[in-house]
């Protein structure tokens, strides 16, 4: 039986892992479950798929929750903070970590899991986003397999030959391919954009996710995100990464080879697709996503992103050619502001005003330590959020 830990198991992405667990009970076995503070639904996976072990980052929902699970007679031991997070990511018995934690938190009990030799299921962009060569030094440093779950990233690798590791070029690769939705305001007048709601930017035309992903994709900040992290998995540099909107959200990345020839991933737009790939990988398993009728499909279509409308994709390309510590000061900045957008203290337009102040703000460093890496994120974010509180007080004058 192959043992799996899952790092944020209520989202959206562990709940599809486990979803896609639950298909292969005589293979699979859940031996620990994470989350941040939701007590609920991690009890309710806690008893129906009884693991090992479960994790809540907050001590305060932790409590909550072995008070709850011992009352039913569980046996299941439940843990706490980054302590218990990093514990349950090394587990002897857990051969496969599905990284799933949103944001910068998921970066440390993910090099937890690299150290450990595991199999990463990466869902987590920020932790190479931030961690980069340190996380990549660490997967090799230690032999672990780094296996890429973003929808866009697992195409490619789908698209890639195995022993791409050769070098782009060894292998005759010209370039890699990034599609993106457009996200719900591809059309919508720029003119409106300032006075968006975060309802309206978590509402996805295509994809069903969190709130704070949903909202990268609105702004087409988590394409930016995702040009980075194609750089560390491919080994490539930005300007062999394209982005291109791609609305119908079918094929879901491209790699253009030497000789003209464009391999294309398609599926329907369900996480479960790239989420069974990895867990089977390198063979195929039931993933329980509907079958894509090209009949009905009818056509599809491309253009090209509007960097005026998407200042956030710039910001990606920008921060993957400076390198060092840049990306993780974007990301950071990203951050703070998506969460003052979603708690209705920043205008849906201000979120990359404060990214774009941020990085004028900070200098980069190089990110040969990750403590410099968590130094230039925490300076972000302050920087950030007091950015954020600029704003705030201007709008209340």
């Amino acid at each position: 039986m192959i043992g799996v830990c899952i790092l944020g198991a209520t989202g959206s992405i562990g709940v599809n892992t486990l979803d896609v667990l639950a298909r292969a009970p005589d293979k699979f076995r859940v031996v620990a479950l994470t989350a941040n503070t939701e007590v609920e639904r991690l009890f309710d996976q806690c008893r129906r798929f009884q693991p090992d072990y479960a994790v809540m980052a907050d001590p305060d929902a932790a409590e909550r929750l072995g008070h709850r699970l011992r009352r039913i007679g569980s046996a299941t031991k439940v843990l706490d903070g980054q302590h218990g997070l990093a514990a349950a990511a090394s587990l002897p018995e857990v051969h496969y970590v599905m990284a799933a934690i949103v944001g910068a938190a998921g970066l440390l009990p993910t090099v937890t899991a690299a150290r450990a030799g595991k199999r990463i299921l990466l869902a987590n962009k920020e932790a190479l986003v931030i961690g980069g060569r340190l996380f990549m030094d660490e997967v090799r440093a230690h032999g672990a397999e780094l296996l890429p779950i973003d929808s866009e990233h697992n195409a490619v690798f789908q698209c890639l030959p195995r022993d791409y590791r050769r070098g782009l070029d060894a292998v005759g690769v010209h370039r890699i391919w990034l599609t993106s939705s457009g996200g719900p305001f591809r059309a919508y007048p720029l003119s409106a954009l300032r006075e968006v709601k975060p309802q309206q930017a978590c509402a996805h035309p295509n994809w069903v996710m969190g709130r704070k992903i949903s909202v990268d994709s609105a702004t087409m900040m988590n394409k930016g995100l995702e040009v980075i992290e194609a750089c560390w998995l491919f080994d490539a540099t930005p300007d062999r990464v394209e982005v291109v909107i791609h609305p119908q959200s079918v094929i879901h990345s491209l790699v253009e080879y030497s000789d003209g020839s464009l391999l294309a991933q398609m599926a329907c737009p369900d996480m479960r697709v790239p989420i069974a790939h990895a867990l089977a990988w390198p063979e195929r398993m039931e993933s329980g996503a509907e079958r894509l009728d090209l009949a009905a499909l009818g056509r599809l279509e491309f253009e090209a992103p509007d960097l005026d409308r998407f200042p956030c994709l710039r910001f990606g390309y920008e921060a993957a050619r400076r390198g060092g510590t840049a990306p993780a000061i974007m990301n950071a900045a990203n951050e703070v502001a998506v969460q003052a957008f979603l708690a209705g203290d920043l205008g849906f337009t201000d979120i990359p005003h404060v990214i774009e102040h941020t990085q004028g703000a900070l200098t980069p460093r190089a990110a040969d330590a990750l403590a410099t890496v968590l130094e230039d994120d925490s300076a972000a974010r302050a920087c950030a959020a007091e950015r954020v509180n600029a704003l705030r007080a201007r709008v209340a004058l």
